[in-house]
């Protein structure tokens, strides 16, 4: 290792500034005056005048959005939590109603439940990346089908599992419609990456009959909107609270232990036959 590197690698002169300190551009509260988020005054600004989807983008993406892209963040989350007690997330909120819990305590785990890579937020990033991506290929000449043949071959299977264009238990989906009406209603044209998308659509459609579905729709959107794909995990991270917060209720409303009840019966138990327990003989 030569010393120019040792010396980069051994400077903690970033961390030693911060020591003992909290080093914040977010802004904060200094009594007697106002409470800052990122130069705008909370009180006098926000409260009352930016709705509540607004803030939200502004402390994920530091910058403020205007009302139709906020408008347009709100009935995404409407399209993104159903209250159906048999989506996994949801379960979570189920169980924790029927067990007297908190609802804090249930939508927290919630929407720690659906973090994943498979469903829910944790999605948001991958399908971002790879409209961004796709979009870069097409910048340098290549078609719609060219990336989706490239994307197949490092896929296993039939149907290739392009991000925001394969869902599971069924095929199309009908929440891309809906938010589509809102983009449409909101005034919005579609820009370069969800114009791609729909290009891609085409393809999916014709080759393995898949088409795009609301992960590859609202990623290619917002990425027209100059959101990356970190920032738009961030945004979309409590998409799910709502549907949580349903089941939990109903659960909750119930008789305690009334969600999903199982009796011993129930079980189909595949182990060993009941067999007695020896007695133990005692010393005398």
């Amino acid at each position: 290792m030569s010393l120019q590197k040792k010396q980069k690698k051994d400077d903690t002169s970033f961390w030693d500034k911060r020591r003992g300190k909290i080093h914040t551009a977010k802004g904060g509260w200094i009594i007697g005056e106002a409470v800052y988020n990122q130069g705008y005054s909370m009180l006098d600004d926000l409260v009352g005048k930016k709705t509540f989807f607004q803030v939200l983008m502004l402390n994920a993406t530091g910058r403020l959005p205007d009302k139709r892209l906020a408008e347009w963040l709100e009935a995404l989350f409407v399209c993104l939590s159903w209250p159906d007690a048999r989506i996994w997330c949801n379960q979570i909120g189920s169980l924790a109603g029927t067990m007297n819990s908190t609802p804090v305590a249930a939508v927290s785990a919630g929407i720690l439940a659906a973090d994943s890579r498979m469903y829910g937020p944790g999605t948001q990033t991958i399908g971002a990346s790879f409209i961004l991506e796709a979009l870069r290929k097409k910048n340098i000449g290549k078609t719609a089908e060219t990336i989706v043949e490239e994307f197949s071959q490092t896929c296993q299977g039939a149907v290739p599992t392009i991000p925001g264009f394969v869902r599971p238990l069924t095929r199309g989906d009908e929440r891309v419609i809906a938010i589509d009406q809102v983009t449409e209603k909101l005034g919005f044209a579609r820009g370069p990456h969800l114009d791609l998308a729909f290009e891609i659509e085409k393809v999916m459609l014709k080759k393995y009959q898949e088409g795009i579905n609301l992960l590859g729709y609202s990623a290619a959107f917002l990425c027209d909107q100059a959101l990356t794909a970190r920032q738009q995990y961030r945004v979309v991270s409590a998409m799910v609270n709502s549907g949580v917060h349903a089941c939990y209720a109903e659960a909750a409303d119930n008789p305690p232990e009334s969600f999903f009840p199982f009796q011993c019966k129930d079980i189909n138990f595949q182990g060993h036959a009941p067999r007695p327990v020896p007695k133990k003989k005692l010393k005398k």
